[in-house]
């Protein structure tokens, strides 16, 4: 029963911590004010992210010496997690060249993939297959990735925050179906945390998550992937499908800005979720719509696979409507940022 109480007392450190950073926010000044790559129309206090981190990192020893989280996914989660959300704290209060942040996130990603022992060994076609100095190369990169396409995904109300919950959430009935319940209590942790923050955020949003918060986020959920794969390693791909709309709609934006040459690290709103936003003229109705998502269509494809099923076939079920979805609200097109 105590790690039930833990889990009620990180939403209520979450919320109250989020209430403390909206104040000091305003004192500080620390305020996104609206201009034409916005989404947002009023100006609101940023940086309340912090409070996602420090209520999940603070009760990370309580999991682990009630022995519901091994020595090493402690160590690589509270290290790697800490050093990004300093680097977003940092950048948040003022800028970090955009090379010295990227150096800074791979070194949180290889610190959280040597404690994880790497990158496991993957199914492939019914074999595991361990890629070796590879697989940890793809591995690394992957972490990198997850964590600033969390970032570049925080952008309306409540979305980023949702996602982490719902995928949490979500992957905790994947680990059951998988026979793995062991395996919930870290994800179980990260939504409570969010969902203390959530209160503020949810649209419309009195506080925004800020990059401490979303790269944050970002590279623990991709160190969860990790971690469920050692277990079962059909699970990776379970994780790939749930967060597949962050997924889809980052990884086919920056395509797309790639193959038009734009620069790729200037500020921008031609993600799809920011184009349907403007369609439907509102953050509520796409907050609310990824949560349907992800439950009514990727959840039951990624337990399908979870349970042994076919991860080619579970990925290509899943991304396919992504992908019309993703081309439908013209992600990353030329000329939709207006």
């Amino acid at each position: 029963m105590t790690v039930w109480w833990l889990l009620i007392a990180v939403i209520f450190v979450s919320w109250g911590l989020t209430f403390l950073l909206h104040r000091y926010a305003l004192a500080k000044s620390l305020i996104d004010i609206p201009n034409e790559r916005s989404s947002h129309t009023n100006p609101t206090p940023r940086g309340g992210g912090v409070a996602i981190v420090t209520s999940f990192l603070l009760a990370l020893p309580v999991l682990a010496g009630l022995n519901m989280l091994n020595p090493a996914a402690f160590c690589g989660l509270l290290g790697s997690g800490l050093f990004v959300a300093v680097i977003g704290f940092a950048d948040d209060h003022g800028h970090i060249a955009a090379r010295w942040r990227l150096l800074g996130h791979f070194i949180a990603a290889a610190w959280a993939l040597y404690w994880l022992n790497g990158f496991p060994p993957i199914d492939l076609f019914g074999v595991a297959v361990d890629m070796g100095w590879f697989g940890n190369f793809l591995a690394l990169v992957y972490l990198v990735w997850m964590l600033n396409l969390y970032n570049f995904m925080d952008g309306i109300d409540g979305l980023a925050s949702v996602e982490a919950i719902s995928v949490c959430l979500a992957i905790c009935l994947v680990y059951w179906v998988a026979g793995v319940i062991e395996l919930v209590w870290g994800p179980l942790l990260l939504a409570a945390a969010v969902v203390g923050f959530l209160f503020w955020n949810f649209p419309p949003a009195r506080i925004f998550m800020g990059d401490a918060g979303s790269g944050f986020l970002g590279l623990v959920l991709g160190a969860l992937a990790i971690q469920a794969a050692w277990t079962v390693p059909q699970l990776l791909w379970s994780w790939l499908i749930l967060l597949g709309v962050f997924i889809v709609d980052a990884t086919w934006t920056l395509v797309m800005r790639l193959i038009r040459g734009d620069k790729i690290y200037q500020a921008h709103r031609s993600h799809a979720y920011q184009q349907a936003s403007r369609y439907f003229k509102g953050h509520r109705v796409i907050t609310l719509s990824i949560v349907v998502i992800n439950v009514g269509w990727l959840l039951p494809v990624a337990m399908w696979v979870g349970a042994g099923g076919s991860w080619m076939i579970g990925l290509t079920v899943a991304y396919a409507p992504l992908c019309w979805l993703a081309w439908k609200f013209g992600a990353g097109k030329a000329g939709c940022e207006d």
